[in-house]
């Protein structure tokens, strides 16, 4: 009777040895898990901020005063002056009545 319980003790524990050695191996792998998510989760940050400031970088070189600026330094354009600036009418576009005639009269008549 003696061997039948210490048997029984054996293997009551071998089954709690293991019970708790799943549970310590669960708990390791989902801390492994939250570490590589922290880790995922810090470059998302870096890559939206350089994403972002990428961004600021791109609309700073499409603004105005970027692109006259490259376009003199580049290229030796300027921003025509007022007597340079010349606006067609297509026929079918032209301002009709008193506006249009007043337009036509500045811009020197019908061409």
């Amino acid at each position: 009777m003696r061997t039948r319980g210490t048997l029984r003790f054996g293997i009551a524990a071998a089954a709690l040895f293991a019970a708790l050695s799943l549970v310590v191996w669960r708990q390791s792998r989902a801390l492994e898990v939250l570490r590589a998510l922290d880790g995922v989760r810090a470059e998302r940050a870096l890559l939206e901020s350089e994403r972002a400031r990428l961004q600021r970088s791109i609309q700073k070189l499409e603004s105005r005063p970027e692109l006259v600026a490259a376009a003199g330094a580049r290229f030796g354009l300027r921003p025509p002056a007022a007597s340079e600036i010349v606006i067609l009418w297509l026929p079918a576009t032209r301002p009709a009545g008193p506006v249009g005639a007043a337009r036509l009269a500045i811009s020197g008549g019908e061409r």
